[in-house]
């Protein structure tokens, strides 16, 4: 049998990322992988271009029954540090919307460079190896694989959530960490569209298509960025925001052209054009089949001259506290990120070790620390793997 210092479970962005560091310390280290190229959420991710990390990192940002967990390991590997990273490395980078960062070109940069780092740092990388059982013996570990065998004095499981099963996710790590006796805690999907009952869907595919700049609230948290209408439901990073924190039953609240006083917009267009519908005058602010359908929903009929005080002020209600209640979501399948997770009092916040199990670490995904959208995710994966690189 095969013998390492470090074995690690999950050759994405966590996984790669502890491996360099635990090479670089001499450590001899294996990754493995059932997957047939490395680092496969990091390539799709972006629109192809990455969004490796957000310049307002803070614990606030990241969902756990232990909010402020994650806060030991993105303090001592911050979002500078893997930007120096890439910097050195000649990748070139851009700040979109609120202090997410892009890769120039190509999201394969950055997994070719953990490739190249991990061979330089003496990492064995297996693909196309499915691991199986983890038991502890005497001195470490063993680790079935589909290629046979191999034993560790440290094991790394780095093997992320149930995201986007099309792509090889499973639940395969937390049942190791609950084969150790470490509670999970309840897994869903996150960052996520949501969907809607056929009756409500039946008033709302019209709508399909459109995009628009928003605020949407639920469990008073509110995001304010743009909402996709789709044909199952409602999407866009606003709703994805807002997925990680809404649970079935509750109800959602849109608000429509945030920042403008619509009844106030639409009083004086009844002063200074009273001729005009009252959808035109929505048309100036939001999409012009977005404008009809909220004046219809709201039961306006006629030109704004023949409009009350009343309803316009149901207009304006229409428009700014539009309640919905979405039935769910589109699952794993669509889902960015995991919800939830190896519960975090039985790790270690320095080393993310398991506490009752001297050797065995979890990172990234597959702990109960869950980032929002916009690079939050991959910092965690890059901060937690290089916590658990400095010891495993």
């Amino acid at each position: 049998m095969e013998n390492f210092d470090v074995v690690i479970l999950g050759a994405g962005a966590a996984g790669m990322f502890c491996a360099i560091e635990a090479g670089r310390r001499g450590r001899r280290v294996l990754v493995i992988d059932h997957a047939r190229a490395p680092g496969e959420k990091i390539r799709i991710s972006g629109g192809g271009r990455c969004n490796f990390t957000n310049l307002n990192i803070a614990p606030e940002r990241f969902l756990s029954q232990n909010p402020r967990f994650a806060l030991s390991a993105l303090k001592r590997f911050t979002q500078w540090d893997f930007i120096a990273r890439l910097d050195a490395a000649g990748i070139a980078w851009h700040e979109k919307t609120l202090g997410q960062l892009f890769c120039d070109g190509s999201a394969t940069q950055i997994v070719d460079l953990l490739v190249r780092q991990m061979r330089e740092a003496g990492v064995d990388l297996r693909l196309a190896t499915e691991p199986g059982e983890v038991r502890r013996e005497a001195g470490g570990f063993v680790v079935e694989t589909s290629r046979g065998p191999v034993s560790a004095a440290s094991v790394v499981i780095a093997t992320g959530g149930k995201s986007i099963p099309k792509m090889g996710a499973t639940g395969y790590g937390y049942r190791i960490a609950e084969s150790f006796g470490l509670p999970v805690v309840e897994t869903r999907p996150a960052l996520v569209p949501l969907t809607f009952a056929e009756q409500e869907l039946a008033g709302l595919k019209a709508l399909a298509g459109i995009a628009v700049p928003a605020r949407v609230s639920a469990a008073n948290t509110s995001f304010d960025e743009a909402v996709l209408f789709t044909h199952r439901g409602l999407s866009g990073p606003a709703i994805l925001q807002i997925s990680s924190y809404w649970r079935e039953g509750m109800a959602l609240r849109l608000s429509l052209a945030p920042g403008t006083d619509v009844a106030a917009l639409l009083r004086q267009a009844r002063v200074a054009s009273g001729r005009s519908a009252p959808r035109t005058v929505l048309a100036q602010i939001l999409p012009e089949r977005l404008a009809r359908h909220l004046e219809a929903r709201a039961g306006i009929d006629g030109p704004l001259a023949a409009q009350s005080n009343a309803a316009i002020d149901r207009l304006a209600q229409a428009v700014t506290a539009w309640d919905m209640r979405p039935v769910g979501t589109e699952g794993f399948r669509t889902a960015e990120v995991t919800l939830g997770g190896v519960d975090t009092r039985h790790l270690d916040a320095r080393t993310l070790q398991a506490r009752t199990q001297p050797g065995l670490f979890f990172v990234g995904e597959v702990v109960d620390v869950t980032g929002w959208l916009g690079g939050y995710n991959f910092q965690w994966a890059w901060s937690s793997g290089w916590a658990a690189g400095q010891v495993a």
